[in-house]
């Protein structure tokens, strides 16, 4: 029931494997990359908790030692603080440059040890072990690495690719639904922006992915996956096409930075919002047909999810202070906002230089109806 999705970067290539029991399997798959029988794992508490013993134990299997670092569970754990503790404790392991490092968590243990691996001794390898949907289906490929600064996230950082994914489709049962759903805003998002098919296919079975079926899940994964090495394999430091992954984020880091990179506002929730919002955008400009954006949010609703500005609990900025926030995006160039819009569904494009009345107007007009 395994699937492996190839990414050919030239010098750099991997293997992303997708389905059950790859935890078990880690230390075969594992085994192949390193020079000695050692890694240092990276894993935060509550995933320890659930995942690490098993990860361990696929190790041992093919004799494979192991240290691990227990960080923090949160958004908050991508700092300065907890990542210079991630560094210095590598340092402390004695990890050489030929050695290897597994991230084993979610998006944000995967962004904050990729950067860890990428400075340490100027760059060591790292294999990721995505235990969230989100970070199956999106962080854990591509090789964005980083932390966030009080000024926006993920503004420091490198890119450093894998060695190895290892996305376990079995672990994902153990996520609470409202984690699960946001991990969906970012599949969501690979249909909206290129694969009007594959938000076909999501209409009608997204609901059974949620509910477990493994196939569904496998298939949701492998295809999100595929659909992101295409686009890195093209521009993998985002100087071009890669901008399209980034559907939804303007609007997201933004509403991200309002709450304060808190639970008020899972990641993968704000990227839906942000997809509705780039909708409504695209729609307001003239650029999609103006069912699009309902169809969109009538999806999101019928997955359970946030949709609108209304579904963020507590007090936002007014639409000036939210643009005020876009501006510390990384996706800002010469002062300009750089969006992701559509002509449709599966036909995004980077438009450069958005007129920031319109935008303004599209938000005013989203926070009154909070009331």
């Amino acid at each position: 029931m395994t699937e492996t999705v190839h990414v050919p970067l030239e010098g750099r290539a991997y293997d992303i494997h997708i389905g059950p029991g790859l935890l078990t399997r880690s230390g075969d798959l594992i085994g192949p990359l390193l020079h000695r029988p050692k890694v240092a794992i990276i894993t935060d508490e509550n995933v320890g908790l659930l995942h690490l013993e098993r990860l361990v134990s696929g190790l041992e299997k093919n004799g494979i030692s192991s240290s691990a670092l227990t960080l923090p569970a949160g958004e908050a754990t991508k700092s300065w603080q907890h990542f210079e503790r991630a560094v210095e404790w590598l340092l402390d392991q004695r990890i050489e440059r030929r050695d290897v490092v597994i991230a084993l968590g979610g998006g944000v243990i995967g962004d904050l040890v990729g950067f860890a691996a990428a400075v340490l001794r100027r760059g060591v390898r790292f294999v990721q072990v995505p235990t969230s949907l989100l970070a199956q289906v999106d962080s854990s490929v591509g090789g964005k690495t980083g932390i966030n600064a009080p000024q926006g996230k993920n503004l420091i950082g490198a890119f450093h690719q894998p060695s190895l994914v290892l996305a376990d489709t079995e672990v994902l049962g153990t996520l609470q639904p409202r984690d699960y759903l946001a991990g969906y805003g970012e599949v969501v998002k690979y249909g909206l922006l290129g694969d009007l098919e594959f938000f076909e296919w999501l209409e009608a079975n997204a609901s059974l992915a949620a509910e477990g079926d493994m196939a569904a899940r496998i298939r949701l994964v492998k295809r999100s996956v595929e659909m992101k090495a295409e686009i890195v394999v093209r521009d993998e430091t985002e100087q071009g096409d890669r901008a399209l992954l980034n559907l939804g984020h303007t609007f997201c880091h933004a509403l991200e930075a309002a709450t304060g990179y808190s639970d008020r506002l899972l990641h993968g929730e704000g990227v839906a919002i942000g997809c509705a919002l780039a909708f409504d955008l695209s729609a307001r400009l003239g650029l999609c047909p103006q069912e699009d954006p309902s169809r969109v949010r009538a999806h999101l609703r019928d997955m359970n999810m946030k949709a609108d500005l209304t579904d963020i609990e507590g007090e936002l900025p007014d639409a000036a202070g939210l643009l005020d926030l876009m501006g510390q995006d990384k996706k800002v160039i010469d002062r300009r906002l750089r969006f992701i819009l559509a002509r449709g569904i599966g036909q995004a494009f980077v438009a450069e230089d958005v007129d920031g009345d319109s935008v303004h107007a599209l938000l005013t007009e989203a926070l009154s109806a909070r009331g």
